[in-house]
């Protein structure tokens, strides 16, 4: 899809499609009455006979403009004018962009983001939004699929997003910008949380890093083998992975084209490729979307691409510990005692609770091999984050209160949100081991906080952050597929901190 920003009269556009809004009891927005003058009323006549009343989300798509030089005009509701926010305005570009996918035009113009949008003010910002709208809208995940099957196609190739002033071009450029390379990230991530466990292992995601940093030449990746691990004492990493015939890998990818002596901001992901619980496996239903628990990795690999594609003036670097947990005669099993590459030691009364012992040994590997500036750590970690925040938002946790504001503001811009949740010291009694330094789990209550405290005795020397994404990384029933969150809010958390720099 190609992206252009544009101003000018919709009644001129030479093209597929015009797209405006139609606010609520009928009132046209000041776009579409623009081509309703043009058109001699067809608009008014559509809304007289009640096919268009601007009801948020509703769409109707017009053709026989014959006093027009576009092919069609597509209507989309967009409520009450008063109460046109972040939220409406998102949802009608959704509305939009379905339409838009199954229209037979080459190309439209798109005057949704002309409108005012309650506490925005910033044309970059709605052609931003408007652009991942469109891009989740059109996503498809069509690479198992045979021979025979029938893939999606659509005529639609060019999008042009319309602003009032010339002098808006600018922002809406740069908008483009961001929305490509933070949908671009989006979409990788998309395509390997949808993989399928059986080729989505640790070992193809190391080839997948391999390959992103053969794509963009300021990515340099590095992957650790389990000997590698073995010799810096990675145990609890390579506790979990015991109970697997793929081999364990923590890949490394380095994006560093911020000042040489400026400390990185670190990325860490889970990426548990598969889990299926290990000895305290997990119940039969639904365990076929533990494919996606490798979605905090998924997310890193965005993040860094985006970066890359953006031209960042600063230093990310992205570590996934990455292994399959499943039962086996040598996997580690309920009352075992690992010791971590911290030294700290750890009593596993959970073997479902491994991906907090992935990320233990990522952290110390990160604390050791780099001086971050800041860490944030993603995982699918805890179902009871999913029973706190639903599927609305991620559950944010830090030990910083400026890194946990920028965190929750740039989730806030881009709509793809994050909750604080406590850290408090009082936790971590919790964790309470009678024969190790600490439990990986801390009883059933505060489960989200718990794992948290767990991960934070990891992190304690950093500038830390962990977002448990168990609720927003993937979506269950007839719409089953990968979100690609967080990229979004990681996108814009690097642009902030590209733009302080």
């Amino acid at each position: 899809m190609e992206y252009l920003v544009k101003s000018g009269s919709p009644e001129k556009q030479r093209v597929g499609c015009v797209v405006v809004g139609i606010f609520d009891r009928r009132k046209p927005s000041t776009q579409a009455e623009a081509l309703d003058d043009a058109s001699e009323g067809v608009i008014a006549s559509v809304m007289r006979r009640g096919d268009m009343d601007g009801k948020l989300g509703q769409t109707t798509l017009l053709h026989g403009l014959d006093e027009l030089f576009c092919d069609r005009i597509l209507l989309v509701g967009c409520g009450k004018e008063r109460d046109f926010n972040v939220r409406a305005y998102r949802k009608a570009c959704t509305a939009a962009a379905k339409a838009l996918d199954s229209m037979g035009g080459v190309d439209a113009a798109f005057y949704l983001t002309e409108l005012n949008v309650k506490g925005r003010d910033d044309f970059g910002w709605s052609v931003k939004q408007a652009l991942l709208s469109v891009e989740d809208v059109f996503y498809r995940f069509e690479v198992c699929r045979g021979a025979d099957y029938e893939r999606h196609t659509r005529k639609l190739s060019r999008l042009i997003f319309q602003v009032p002033r010339r002098s808006d071009l600018p922002a809406a450029e740069r908008g483009v910008d961001e929305g490509v390379a933070t949908a671009n990230g989006v979409k990788l991530a998309k395509d390997l949380g949808n993989m399928p466990g059986n080729i989505c292992t640790p070992t193809y995601l190391a080839e997948q890093a391999v390959a992103l940093s053969e794509r963009h030449s300021s990515v340099k990746t590095n992957v650790l083998e389990e000997a590698d691990m073995e010799a810096l004492g990675m145990g609890a990493l390579l506790g979990v992975s015991r109970g697997s015939r793929q081999p364990a890998k923590l890949i490394v990818m380095e994006y560093m084209a911020g000042a040489k002596n400026a400390k990185p901001i670190v990325l860490v992901g889970k990426g548990v490729t598969f889990d299926a619980g290990g000895i305290s496996l997990k119940p039969g239903a639904a365990m076929d979307e533990m494919k996606y628990d490798m979605g905090g990795a998924a997310s890193v690999f965005g993040a860094v691409q985006a970066a890359a594609e953006l031209g960042l003036p600063i230093n990310v670097v992205g570590v996934i510990p990455s292994t399959e947990n499943l039962p086996d005669g040598d996997a580690y099993k309920p009352g075992d005692i690992l010791t971590s590459m911290s030294g700290q030691t750890i009593e596993v009364l959970n073997t479902d609770a491994e991906g907090r012992l992935a990320l233990a040994d990522a952290l110390t590997y990160v604390e050791r091999n780099y001086e971050p500036d800041a860490v944030v750590d993603m995982a699918t970690l805890t179902g009871a984050c999913v029973v706190a925040l639903g599927s609305h938002a991620a559950g944010l946790f830090s030990n910083n209160s400026p890194l946990r504001r920028s965190l929750r503001d740039a989730g806030e811009a881009v709509g793809d949100r994050a909750w604080p949740m406590p850290l408090w010291e009082d936790y971590q009694s919790q964790l309470d081991s009678n024969f190790a330094d600490m439990a990986n789990i801390g009883g059933k209550g505060a489960g989200a906080v718990t794992a948290a405290s767990f991960l934070h005795r990891f992190a304690r020397k950093l500038r830390w952050a962990h977002l448990d994404i168990a609720g927003v990384a993937w979506n269950s029933g007839k719409d089953k597929g990968a979100t690609g969150r967080p990229v979004g809010l990681l996108v814009q958390y690097l642009v902030d901190r590209a733009q302080q720099a």
